[in-house]
This record gives C-alpha cells, structure tokens and sequence, in this order.
C-alpha cells in the first residue's frame, strides 16, 4: 500500500491520513488470536465515527506463513472468517439487517458487532500485484463507508480511479470487481479470480435480510 501506483486509492488515504488500525496476529492458519481479533473488531466497530473527510480500516497482519498459494490462502482467509463470525453470533451481535448473511445472496456481507463490513485478502503468493503483501493480511472496510461515498456523489468517480489504476499497475482489469448488488462481495474477497461455480466455504447464519 505504500508504493506510489498502488491502485486502492481509498486505502492509501486511510494509511495517510492515520486512518488505518493495524492488529497483528499470529499465522493465519492458526486459531490461536481468534478472540481477541474478534474483541479488538468489535471495539473498533463501536468506537468508529462517520467521517466524510476520512477513510478507516481495521488491518489484521498475520506472521505467516508466507508460502501459501492463492487457494491455500483462500483457505486460510475463510477459515478465520468463519471463526469471527461464529464468535460473533455466539456472542449475540445481530448482523446489520440492511444486508444478507447468505454469501450466495449480491447483498451479502460480513458483520461484525452489528455493523457490516467489507474484506480484503493480501498475501505473498497473489497473482494479481494489487493483491500482494510481505504477510498474509485482512482489511477490514466499513460498508457505511461506502454508502456515505455513494450519498457525497463520490463513490464511482473513486472506483473508476481504483478501475484505473488497476490496469495500469496489473496490466489489465481485475475480473473479480463489481459493485455491491450486482454479485455476492464474498468472490472478491480472497483475490482469486473464481469461476461461477465457485461456493462460499461459509454457510448462510443468523438474520436474513
């Protein structure tokens, strides 16, 4: 995120302007921080403002390993998604009931201390370069951020950059973006480019929309 070309503008904005909030963790195939990753999400879900001149995100940075290819890491990624998301019900959060818990469903998010959120995959071995990290990394991104870029008229011009910068940093577009509504998030999540058969390892849970 710190080279000049990274494409996501949203997130060089956030690290800039001390927007960013960096966990770390131990391995991401390990279940070892999984409590307290989930408490420290939850304390900064509830301790998250609305901002319109900021961008924030909650970065968990993980030691290891660094060998995984794309579907190991997806792997990985989903497995510690479902462990959050299970601590989550289990300590009775409701998920945001403006969006689906299903991952089959184009209104699909994840929830977390009641509020939805959007997530990045990064690690080592990602083919595309936009997608790449010295360690395995989830970001964490509020969709009522999104929303309140969608309500300033400021969230396609953003994506059209990101679009932009895309292909000029990779070579090419990325196959796997859309817009919230239009395909499940859960695809772009891991940074592998899926087919459509591809299936969510996590099960629908909790509230429907």
């Amino acid at each position: 995120m710190e080279q000049p070309d990274f494409p996501c503008v949203g997130a060089k904005s956030a690290m800039a302007r001390g927007g960013l909030v960096v966990e770390t963790a131990q391995c991401i195939t390990a279940t070892r921080d999984d409590l307290r990753l989930h408490h420290r999400l939850v304390r900064w879900t509830r301790s998250h403002r609305p901002d319109g001149k900021m961008l924030r995100s909650f970065a968990v940075v993980f030691a290891g390993p660094f060998d995984l290819d794309e579907r190991g890491f997806e792997a990985a990624l989903w497995a510690r998604l479902r462990a959050l998301t299970a601590i989550d019900r289990a300590r009775g959060f409701v998920p945001d009931p403006q969006f689906s818990t299903d991952p089959r469903d184009p209104a699909f998010a994840l929830s977390f201390g009641g509020a939805a959120y959007f997530a990045v995959g990064l690690h080592p071995g990602a083919s595309r370069r936009a997608r790449r990290a010295p360690a395995p990394t989830i970001v964490f991104n509020r969709h009522e951020q999104f929303a309140r870029l969608r309500k300033a008229k400021q969230y396609e011009r953003m994506r059209e950059v990101i679009i932009a910068r895309d292909t000029e940093f990779d070579g090419s577009p990325n196959p796997m973006i859309a817009r919230h509504g239009e395909i499940s998030e859960a695809r772009q999540y891991s940074g592998r480019a899926v087919d459509e058969d591809w299936a969510c390892p996590l099960a629908p849970s909790g509230s429907q929309r």
